[in-house]
């Protein structure tokens, strides 16, 4: 197993912190609340004091999963934890706060994604697992710590989450055998179903109806492409939560290597998520970098400043 002189330091430092802060990157999704609060409800059983801040909340669909509200990082004095834990938001909005934090307390980063650039006093940090909730797990077993069927439930919703149902390249065979020990001690697979498959809205139908009426292939790279405007949210009342599975929805098309997202968020920003599949021998990470972003090879995304404007001839961001 990896990171057993890691593991063993992170245990030192949970055992000697009274109060500890974990961390959840910005727009949380599955993976980052599932290992988030699985390590929420551990250390509660040991007596700490936690809190998980986040700068957005728990979307509507995985609030069947929490009864804990996250904190927003403003409304928490920062200063008063012994110890804090960012886990899946080095580079996704824990880095908002990482100069606040004073010499004493101790820094552990936890992550799955490459090209990060920030250290902690501990880092727990490799691109090829599939999860932070798996790197949990592996935390868990190499300490015996028990996985009650709550945990089982929170752990499973992360794996799940970006493994795609269990449907990336990213799904090896370690992660199957950890979803069945999963499995064995109790995790809800009618919760987690619950979500996956009655979570679309009319809303969430809608905008993906529109976003496959606006797709485009590049004859040239195999490319399928598509835009969500501020006015199609608007106008077939979805959220930015709605827009989460429609780069995956694109790249199930035959004979393209790719696809390509591109949604306007607030504050003139453009969000671009980049997806593919091993057998199309497609790096997007590649094309994420040069929009300043990064990601998985089959994964990623960026952010860019601008304005989708649409014509006759089609759109264009300016």
């Amino acid at each position: 197993m990896k990171f057993k002189q890691e593991f063993n330091t992170l245990k030192y430092i949970i055992k000697n912190s009274k109060r500890i802060l974990l961390f959840a990157h910005s727009r949380p999704d599955s993976d980052t609340l599932g290992s988030n609060l699985a390590f929420y409800y551990y250390l509660k059983s040991l007596g700490k004091e936690v809190e998980v801040a986040c700068f957005d909340k728990i979307p509507d669909y995985l609030k069947l999963f929490v009864s804990y509200d996250l904190r927003h990082p403003g409304e928490i004095d920062l200063q008063s934890f012994d110890s804090v834990i960012a886990m899946d938001s080095v580079e996704r909005g824990f880095e908002k706060v990482r100069d606040k934090f004073l010499e004493k307390q101790a820094i552990v980063l936890i992550d799955h994604h490459p090209d990060i650039q920030q250290d902690g006093d501990l880092n727990i940090v490799d691109a090829s697992y599939s999860s932070v909730s798996e790197i949990v797990f592996d935390f868990f077993e190499f300490h015996n710590i028990k996985i009650t069927n709550q945990i089982a439930t929170l752990l499973l919703l992360g794996i799940l989450g970006d493994t795609g149902n269990l449907q990336h390249s990213n799904t090896t065979p370690k992660v199957m055998h950890i979803v069945a020990k999963l499995l064995n001690r109790g995790a809800s697979v009618s919760k987690i179903s619950k979500m996956i498959f009655s979570n679309n809205r009319f809303s969430t139908l809608k905008l993906w109806g529109r976003a496959l009426e606006k797709a485009k292939i590049n004859p040239d790279n195999k490319m399928i492409s598509t835009v969500i405007t501020k006015k199609d949210l608007e106008e077939c009342h979805a959220s930015y939560d709605d827009t989460a599975e429609i780069a995956s929805i694109l790249n199930t098309v035959p004979e393209t290597n790719f696809s390509l997202v591109l949604s306007e968020r607030d504050g003139g920003i453009i969000k671009g998520s980049l997806r593919s599949e091993k057998y199309k021998g497609v790096d997007v990470s590649e094309v994420a970098h040069q929009f300043g972003g990064g990601g998985h090879k089959l994964a990623s995304g960026f952010e860019i400043k601008g304005k989708i404007v649409e014509d006759e001839s089609g759109w264009k961001i300016i």
